[in-house]
């Protein structure tokens, strides 16, 4: 019983950090996704924050600086693909690819000048995100453990579920979260209204690129203590096909990407104790996106002008 305790708490633990920068990411793809725009860029996104977040905090000390940086790189990734896709009305998909191919080969090269490594870059403990209610449960008991498990969590992972509760009411309870969400079903009726349909997707893919930065800033600076060339492989993919499995509402991606962070915190206690080959439980979270994906992709409700550049009437 104690063991099983034990390693629940774990699964739990482990669930809460995974699922953390996959709910970021996952967030910030329903704000370009609703609004009309393809963003299979967030990968890239994530890729440019986890640098940026890592390299900030190295220099500065700060975890916080650097989180806010590693979404400001994330934004700065999200602008370049607004512009090609809402100003330049490229094809999302391609310009998506290319982010994600650009993203990971810019902060390769700034890596190789500033470090001479393209490997690498680690953290002090100092400059990780801080943990939340350490120390408050006794430990020595296993009620305790598991308590500690749960709640003793980093802040970055308190910060995403408020994020939830943000999201869902300017989606909506605003009128901005209206006007977003006409712009990705009828965005010519919108601009009869006089809505801004450029300005409010410009903005809507930005947001996202920031949140998705926020993500890979959590992945290097809470998960692990620093920053490689592979720390988001696949991230960024599975984020988006948690927002399919939840229809595009915020509130769905949160249940896709503790889904998705389960099987991550599940491959954790597996890989410890179980026997299995690493490699078969490596596999777990990547099978059950592509079983979410067979299950649930024409099932969703894809918003009615998402994927199709606007063409402001003339």
């Amino acid at each position: 019983m104690t063991s099983f305790i034990n390693n629940l708490g774990i699964i739990l633990y482990a669930t809460l950090i995974y699922t953390t920068p996959l709910l970021y990411a996952a967030l910030g793809s329903c704000f370009s996704e609703v609004s009309g725009v393809v963003n299979i860029g967030i990968e890239g996104m994530m890729t440019a924050g986890a640098f940026t977040g890592t390299v900030i905090a190295y220099f500065t000390g700060s975890p916080w600086i650097g989180f806010l940086c590693g979404g400001l790189a994330g934004a700065f990734f999200g602008m370049l693909h607004a512009i090609a896709t809402v100003n330049l009305g490229a094809d999302q998909t391609i310009a998506g690819t290319a982010i994600n191919m650009l993203g990971p080969g810019i902060v390769i090269m700034i890596a190789k000048v500033m470090f001479n490594s393209t490997d690498t870059i680690p953290l002090e403990a100092s400059m990780k995100i801080p943990r939340l209610f350490r120390g408050v449960f006794d430990t020595s008991t296993v009620f305790g453990r598991f308590m500690d498990n749960v709640f003793a969590n980093y802040a970055s992972t308190y910060l995403v579920f408020i994020a939830v509760l943000i999201v869902w009411f300017v989606f909506y309870k605003t009128r901005f979260g209206l006007r977003l969400r006409a712009c990705g079903e009828h965005p010519q009726a919108c601009e009869t209204l006089g809505i801004n349909v450029i300005k409010m997707r410009f903005l809507c893919v930005c947001i996202s690129g920031f949140l998705a930065g926020l993500g890979g800033a959590c992945v290097t600076m809470a998960i692990s203590t620093q920053f490689r060339p592979i720390s988001i492989v696949g991230q960024g993919f599975i984020a988006i096909a948690a927002v399919i499995f939840g229809k595009f509402r915020p509130q769905g991606a949160l249940l896709g990407c503790l889904l998705f962070g389960f099987c991550s915190g599940l491959k954790v206690v597996l890989g410890g104790s179980s026997g299995i080959n690493m490699q078969l439980i490596s596999m777990i979270p990547y099978v059950v996106t592509v079983i979410v994906l067979i299950l649930f992709v024409g099932k969703s409700r894809v918003p009615s002008a998402n994927g199709k550049p606007y063409v402001k009437a003339k």
